[in-house]
């Protein structure tokens, strides 16, 4: 089922051309990264087929990672469903690291074969990868002859880029030159830390790759360049709106005579024409967007909302709105009383209270609440503040934990604690064994190795540990705290299943033995490898299937979206604020530390290395800076949800 993305109350994507004004190189924005992929997938296979008619050959520059995965599925789905054959296609794979082992689960040659090449009937022959087994001297050599082959195969049809957060294409990282060929480069310390969590640690991280040049890429017929994610946002507009410099490689692509972007929503967010559409044509005024672009004007401006004038309206591009509404006063009102509506300090809303102009209802009281965490100590990260004023105001608060996060569990950490059981134990002889065991397997663990099924359960007791006792630090009843182990996540390496019916039913079950009067789950989807994404849909499918059942405690339920660990929510989208005085903040940090095996360094820091306590502090006062610098009243600390309506997203499916 296709991931449903969170676009709060998002205005429609402009398709005329006058939109496009800022942007050097064609984009396609799509809804989400599914239909996305389908329509570059359709790409492909349409034209491996205009040239099997021909009695041609197709040849095709692959990317690797988790941009194209979705693409190679929909590739494998045509072959097996539709027959599409793939005896005429020539591959060029565009990267690998340095030095590596072809049959590594850090290998693109596995990567490839794993999610392409042994699900299709492509020949061995027509496949080539860059070669991380050579020894360092015949290198140059090798990417020589790469080069000729591409040649010698007619060149490259179509070319499938992804984009780091450099701006690097392939491996060429910021430097880069426009005519570079295929050769050796030394790896950017930001696109090694990227990659860190999949080595388990920078150290393992190789320092070098080989890589299709800029200039390589450049003389394929057609490029085609995805992304997906808020992360990706910045860079994608500085690749397409931006000037062409070497410090941002995918700039070069500007140069193509047939390149396009094809984007997510998210990944979109920060292009003109989605960020500010008022700057590049007329606009049709929504509430949302009025909204939007008021909290834009006062923050160019450094002025409170209550302080814009028409002038102010007028010298940046907002006239229309100033005609279509009347006055400067009209709109800051609007928006000002919307923003005052949104701050609650009764998260589970506030009892014999006007709730009419109030983000939750005032009924029933104590409401029972549901969090979901996708990892254990996402609860108190993203939302502890909250958490805490559900508990200290009587709701019945239940908090489920989605994965069991072992895999972000450092392997010392299991000895420490083994050694500690050891010690309280002399005598287990059992217990002696078990830690031999697994100091023997840890000493001898290669960068990456799936830890046996004793160990991947050792870390997750650990987290599971832990949870426990931030619930208890929070005053959340340990029997109130359910351990889901959802098994999509339960591999043991970074990369996940896909989630299944038994991911879903779990869910069902335990929303319809606690029978929530709201749901609070995280809509952050910017972690490094989607499992907040993969758990939220599974609660939106657990959710459909209720509404589907005809489940009546469902109809009177609110669902709200956290985020925190990762980016926050814009101001704009926020339905719900909830102030955290200095004393919650502190309470929220110490919750946090309840974690301590996430605590100094993180297993999977992803673009951020700072601590989740550093992150989170940051996030929730930079909040209540913005809400302040907007006119409204000052508190230390903020956390901001949005009403993900279900019944509406249902309806607009059916």
């Amino acid at each position: 089922m296709a991931l449903v993305t969170i676009q709060p109350q998002a205005q429609k994507i402009p398709k005329d051309e006058e939109s496009r004004k800022f942007e050097k190189i064609t984009s396609f924005i799509h809804q989400n990264s599914e239909s996305a992929s389908l329509s570059v997938a359709a790409e492909i296979a349409e034209l491996i087929k205009q040239r099997q008619k021909q009695g041609k050959n197709v040849v095709l520059g692959l990317a690797t990672g988790s941009t194209p995965t979705r693409v190679y599925d929909y590739l494998v789905q045509f072959h097996k469903e539709e027959g599409l054959s793939f005896k005429n296609v020539i591959s060029f794979n565009l990267d690998e690291y340095f030095p590596m082992q072809p049959d590594s689960i850090h290998s693109y040659v596995r990567f490839m074969k794993e999610h392409l090449f042994d699900h299709i009937d492509i020949k061995p022959d027509n496949i080539h990868i860059p070669d991380g087994n050579l020894e360092k001297e015949d290198v140059k050599e090798f990417c020589e002859a790469y080069e000729q082959k591409i040649l010698h195969s007619g060149g490259i049809d179509i070319q499938i880029l992804g984009i780091g957060r450099t701006g690097h294409i392939g491996f060429n990282e910021p430097g880069s030159s426009l005519k570079s060929k295929t050769r050796m480069v030394r790896l950017d310390r930001v696109t090694r830390l990227d990659a860190a969590s999949d080595f388990f640690g920078l150290e393992n991280v190789p320092a070098k790759a080989i890589t299709m040049g800029v200039g390589t890429i450049m003389a394929a017929r057609k490029i085609i360049l995805m992304a997906w994610g808020e992360g990706k946002s910045d860079v994608i507009r500085e690749a397409v709106e931006g000037s062409i410099r070497e410090s941002v490689p995918a700039t070069f692509l500007q140069h193509h005579k047939n390149c396009e972007f094809i984007v997510d929503f998210a990944a979109a967010s920060s292009l003109t024409r989605i960020k500010t559409p008022w700057l590049v044509s007329e606009c049709n005024w929504t509430d949302n967007l009025i909204l939007k672009a008021t909290i834009w004007l006062s923050e160019k401006l450094n002025k409170a909302i209550l302080k814009l004038t028409n002038e102010d309206y007028n010298e940046q591009g907002m006239g229309s709105l100033i005609a279509e509404i009347g006055s400067s006063e009209q709109i800051n009102l609007q928006v000002f009383n919307h923003l005052q509506r949104t701050i609650t300090g009764w998260p589970g809303g506030k009892p014999n209270a006007d709730d009419s102009s109030r983000p939750e209802r005032k009924f029933p009281y104590p409401k029972t609440s549901l969090i979901f965490s996708p990892h254990p100590d996402d609860d108190v990260i993203s939302m502890g503040g909250t958490l805490l004023r559900l508990v200290d105001q009587g709701h019945k608060v239940h908090v489920a934990y989605q994965t069991s996060g072992n895999i972000a569990v450092f392997d010392d950490e299991v000895i420490r604690f083994l050694d500690f059981a050891k010690d309280l134990e002399e005598q287990n002889t059992e217990l002696h064994e078990k830690l031999k065991k697994v100091k023997t397997f840890l000493k001898n663990k290669k960068p990456g190795q799936i830890d046996s099924p004793e160990i991947q359960k050792i870390k997750g007791l650990i987290r599971k540990g832990e949870a426990l006792s931030a619930c208890r630090y929070c005053g959340v009843n340990g029997e109130n705290a359910h351990f889901q182990n959802l098994p999509f996540y339960e591999t043991g390496t970074v990369k996940k299943k896909p989630h299944s019916e038994q991911d879903i039913r779990l869910t069902y079950d335990l929303l319809n033995k606690v029978k929530p009067n709201q749901i609070f789950a995280a809509g952050d989807l910017s972690d490094p490898h989607g499992t907040h994404r993969v758990c939220l849909q599974v609660i939106y499918d657990a959710i459909e299937l209720l509404v589907a059942d005809n489940v009546d405690w469902i109809k009177d339920c609110y669902v709200w979206l956290y985020r925190g660990a990762w980016q926050e929510w814009d101001i704009a989208d926020m339905e719900m604020t909830v102030p955290i005085g200095p004393r919650d903040m502190q309470r929220k940090k110490n919750a946090i530390f309840k974690h301590q095996s996430q605590k100094d360094a993180a297993m999977f820091p992803g673009n951020d290395e700072r601590e989740f306590w550093q992150r989170a502090e940051q996030r929730n006062t930079s909040t209540a800076v913005k809400y302040n610098s907007l006119g409204m009243a000052e508190y230390e600390a903020m956390e901001g949800f949005v009403r993900y309506h279900f019944q509406q997203s249902i309806k607009s499916k059916d």
